[in-house]
């Protein structure tokens, strides 16, 4: 787990990161590929909103999971064999979410979209069709009963229990949730102009995200097992998770940047043709 500061404002600020870093986690960004894709084919009003409806979802178990372990901070505390748990779990995601979506990219004709593909997304999907607002939610709650989020929203309710107990909690908790808001419902909304545009763009955009998701997955898994495995590697990463977590932010950004500047050449031979 992370080491959070002592201080509270720098614990609230560290906390919103971690939101925002968990916004753009794998399996996060390949189920909301996934919702919108839906949404648009079905004409639905509110595809571009699906990443912050997914987050909301996704958040309300954050926030019931921090006020309940707030209220019996005093008397537990997560066992210690649920981080380790936990980060095996999330390992084991990672590396195949990576493998499934580089696959992807080699099967997918060129000039069609790439779609990213998730682990728990499709068997949700076939639970909660998602055929509405509501029902998008509903999926981005299913996935937060995970190792990964349990855990997270725990140790924050723990850590804010010597502040005050569950109203410091929550206040931890909703600052996590803004942060994965704000990642989660960007990733919807850039996902529905690619969808919209349907052009070489799009699609040479959509390729080189789902290279990046898979690149990050399998080398996050990687490090993850270092972490676990060698305490030379594990000495090495303290303290840099924040770090790491920025480092994913920018490589999808970068995709993006970089689908456009590649795709431009083609688009203007097209054009004097």
């Amino acid at each position: 787990m992370h080491d959070l500061p002592a201080n509270w404002s720098a614990l609230c600020a560290v906390v919103f990161l971690l939101g925002m870093r968990h916004g753009f986690d794998a399996d996060h960004l390949a189920a909301i590929d996934g919702l919108t894709r839906l949404a648009s084919r079905r004409q639905r009003g509110f595809a571009r909103y699906c990443g912050a409806l997914f987050s909301l979802g996704h958040g309300v178990v954050v926030l019931a999971i921090a006020a309940t372990v707030g209220f019996l901070s005093t008397r537990w505390a997560p066992p210690v064999w649920l981080d380790a748990v936990g980060a095996w779990v999330s390992i084991g995601f990672l590396f195949v979410i990576g493998i499934v979506n580089l696959r992807t990219v080699l099967v997918t004709a060129p000039g069609n979209l790439v779609a990213l593909v998730a682990i728990k997304g499709p068997l949700l999907m076939r639970v909660l069709p998602a055929r509405n607002p509501l029902g998008v939610a509903a999926v981005g709650a299913l996935f937060a009963f995970s190792f990964d989020t349990i855990s997270q929203a725990a140790l924050f309710a723990v850590t804010a229990a010597q502040f005050g107990g569950v109203p410091h909690a929550l206040t931890l908790g909703l600052l996590f949730v803004l942060g994965m808001l704000a990642s989660d419902g960007l990733n919807g909304w850039w996902i529905s102009r690619l969808i919209a545009r349907a052009d070489q763009i799009a699609a040479l955009a959509s390729r080189i995200m789902s290279v990046a998701v898979s690149g990050v997955s399998l080398l996050v898994a990687a490090l993850g097992v270092g972490k676990l495995l060698s305490p030379t590697v594990e000495g090495w990463s303290d303290g840099k998770e924040l770090a790491f977590g920025a480092g994913v932010v920018l490589v999808i950004a970068i995709s993006y940047v970089a689908a456009r500047a590649l795709a431009r050449p083609s688009l203007a031979s097209r054009q004097t043709v």
